[in-house]
């Protein structure tokens, strides 16, 4: 009897220890950031991807952009996305009009208890993307092999394109600092601007540029993310994610690898020069596993 006792123990103990281990492995992961907000103009908001939110609808704010999928990969308690499309960083601490109605600056939507932020900002600044999708496609037939574009934006040497983008840091680092002094405990990630363009090649009928504006436009986007990374080391307290390296093979001219779409806007997919779905997927992947996310003791649970 004893020993049949011990038997009966023994098993209800790995019983027990295998319902707690299944009830474990069941269990949601642990809540990573108790409030994240999202901040950011289109390339953030994603534009015609589906299904946009309404508060309000003209800033065609997507509900599967890549904030919308971080959060639900991170678990966050809550979740507050305010970008925008059209955002510059003025609209930061201003209210941005949008058709049909209006965007409350984005840093009123930060908290003392947020804790993590993400801001994906610059591209609008001195109207950098919507100059150059403006006037370069309608310069490559003047030049289809040549960098007509990089020449008209070239004057007497000085690239007038990348010299604004001095501004542009000073700008970010004062969003930057804005954000500190609203959540002060907040995990700040300045996101960079994924590829528009291939390393090699070209796609005239999808990205209509001369050929050799291709590698100024791949140069202007560096240059952007550039100051983005500067702001980030002059602050001091937030961190940079680079999307631009990570997005090799996924620019506008990769075909169903492409995470950019090209010169025609398509409904309910994307708008035109912007991200896909796919794009707000490997965004989002890019920033999940990035280094500068993770809390202190939870890298293991990116």
């Amino acid at each position: 009897m004893r020993t049949t006792r011990l038997v009966f123990a023994a098993l209800a103990a790995v019983v027990l220890l295998a319902a707690s281990a299944t009830a474990a492995s069941a269990a949601p992961l642990p809540t990573h950031y108790r409030h994240y907000v999202a901040l950011g103009d289109s390339y953030t908001a994603g534009p015609l991807i589906p299904l946009p939110r309404l508060d309000p609808l003209g800033c065609v704010r997507s509900t599967s952009n890549y904030p919308a999928i971080l959060a639900a990969t991170l678990h966050t308690g809550g979740y507050t996305d305010v970008s925008c499309s059209g955002a510059d960083t003025s609209d930061m601490t201003q209210a941005q009009s949008v058709p049909l109605g209006v965007n409350p600056p984005q840093l009123t939507a930060l908290r003392p208890d947020t804790d993590l932020v993400t801001l994906g900002i610059g591209g609008n600044d001195s109207g950098v993307f919507g100059t150059l999708v403006g006037t370069c496609p309608t310069l490559r037939a003047s030049d289809p092999t040549g960098n007509p574009c990089q020449q008209h934006f070239t004057s007497n040497g000085v690239d007038t394109i990348k010299a604004a983008l001095a501004t542009t840091q000073r700008s970010v680092q004062t969003v930057l600092a804005g954000i500190h002094a609203r959540s002060p405990q907040a995990k700040v990630l300045a996101i960079g601007y994924p590829r528009i363009a291939p390393e090699s090649g070209y796609c005239p009928d999808i990205l209509p540029f001369a050929d050799g504006d291709y590698a100024w436009l791949s140069s202007v986007e560096e240059a952007l993310n550039s100051a983005i990374a500067n702001a980030v080391a002059a602050d001091g307290d937030a961190s940079y994610v680079d999307t631009f390296g990570p997005s090799a093979g996924h620019d506008a001219c990769a075909g169903g690898a492409a995470w950019i779409n090209g010169k025609d806007t398509l409904l309910l997919a994307a708008a035109a020069y912007h991200p896909l779905a796919r794009g707000m997927v490997g965004m989002a992947g890019v920033v999940s596993v990035s280094s500068a996310l993770a809390p202190p003791g939870r890298r293991d649970r990116l």
